[in-house]
Order: structure tokens, then C-alpha cells, then sequence
């Protein structure tokens, strides 16, 4: 067991902003290349996505001869197995986590959080406001084990920031809600995941997204800087 595990999550008060996603392709990058050891704890109740996304990838791997030889080959190089991914809900998530660490020794240990609205109305204020109350009332506790909130611009629309987050990044400022620098853009690999066609793979929890598939997505860019903020 680690002695400054650290715990991560991707939180947002919206459903279907790619949360899960992002949590899938952050842990997969840092365990299988990273080197980092990694657990994820999925609270998303009661869907349970990375849970039914591990038994699809297991399915696959165990029954489909190419994913069986990428496993072997992954494992044989590597000498690690896949990452923990242990079903849970909010309220025991935490008291799961710590039952987990003794077993293993975890760099990080990433939470699938649920999203609570589900909504196209839900606009940017709705992000911020919620982003507010964390930071206050959560972060705020003298009791918190939150030691960081960062937003992160995802679904970017095309390859650049236009004028508009800017000034969305400039109201963030006055709320003291730092940004982190990379953007992920709105692009269709990011639902890729193992199947029957042996395309590429993007979102797997058993093996990294693929390189030909990273370039222009920024996950390499966002890990690099999530690991210099995690330190």
C-alpha cells in the first residue's frame, strides 16, 4: 500500500458529458503505459458502466482470438495484470477504496461518479454554479479529503478555443476555479471501444487507447499534466 495513494475523480452535475469515458481512458493510459498502478471504484448507480464495460472487454479477450493475443502479449511485456475495477455507490465509495488500497499498491485510484441531470438545457452556469459548491461546501470542510478541484474544458467543438471559453475562463478566474491546460475535442474515437470488427481501440479497460488513435485526441496531454498536478 502507497503511502499518498491519490484519489481522482471526474465529476459533473450533467450526465452524458463523458465522464466515464474520460475516467476509462485516464486510468488505461496511466496503468498500461504509464507504469502507475490503478484501481477504479465505479459509484455510477445504478447503470454501472465501467463494470459492464470490463465484462464486455473480458468477454472479448476470453473469446475472440486477436484479443486474446493482445492480452497475452500486453501481460507478457508488461508483467501486470488489468486494473481493479470494484462496483460501488456513492455512499460506500470511499469505505471501498480503503478496503481496497492494503491490497495493492495503487498510484491512483480513479471514481466513476454518477451525473445527477440529464438535460441539453443544463448550460454553463449550471457547470459553474455546481463546480462553486463543491469547491465551498466540500472542499471547504475541515474534515475534506479534497485537496484539488480543477475544471476541464471537454467536447470541445473543432481543434481551438474560441472567444467564448475565454470569457467563460475568465468568470472561472473571479470564482477561483483554476482550469486545467489541455481541452479534449468533440471527436467520434472516443467511443471506440473492443469489437467483433478488430478496429482500433480507444476506450478499453484492458488495454490503452491505441497510438495511431491518440494523436489529436490531447489524452496524452492531459495525463502528462494530470500527473504533474497529482505529485
Amino acid at each position: 500500500m502507497k503511502e499518498k495513494t491519490k484519489f481522482v475523480a471526474f465529476s459533473t452535475q450533467k450526465g452524458g458529458a463523458g465522464k466515464t469515458t474520460l475516467t476509462v481512458l485516464a486510468a488505461s493510459y496511466l496503468h498500461y503505459v504509464k507504469g502507475f498502478n490503478v484501481a477504479v471504484i465505479d459509484c455510477d448507480y445504478p447503470q454501472h458502466s465501467i463494470v459492464e464495460m470490463r465484462e464486455r472487454d473480458l468477454k472479448l479477450a476470453l473469446e475472440d482470438e486477436h484479443y486474446k493475443r493482445l492480452a497475452y502479449e500486453q501481460f507478457t511485456r508488461l508483467q501486470k495484470k488489468a486494473y481493479p475495477v470494484v462496483e460501488s455507490n456513492t455512499k460506500e465509495a470511499l469505505a471501498d477504496a480503503d478496503y481496497l488500497l492494503p491490497q495493492g499498491d495503487f498510484d491512483y485510484v480513479f471514481f466513476d461518479l454518477p451525473g445527477t441531470i440529464n438535460n441539453d438545457r443544463v448550460v454553463m452556469e449550471s457547470t459553474l454554479n455546481y463546480a462553486v459548491v463543491v469547491k465551498e461546501h466540500i472542499m471547504g470542510r475541515e474534515k475534506s479529503r479534497m485537496k484539488g478541484l480543477y475544471m476541464l474544458w471537454n467536447m470541445v467543438d473543432g481543434r481551438e478555443k474560441t472567444e467564448l471559453y475565454q470569457v467563460y475562463e475568465a468568470v472561472m478566474k473571479e470564482l477561483g476555479l483554476p482550469v486545467l491546460k489541455t481541452f479534449l475535442p468533440d471527436t467520434k474515437r472516443f467511443r471506440r471501444e473492443q469489437n467483433a470488427s478488430r478496429r482500433s481501440v480507444f476506450r478499453s479497460t484492458l488495454f490503452p487507447a491505441d497510438r495511431s488513435l491518440i494523436r489529436g485526441s490531447n489524452l496524452d496531454k492531459l495525463v502528462d499534466e494530470l500527473i504533474e498536478l497529482l505529485k
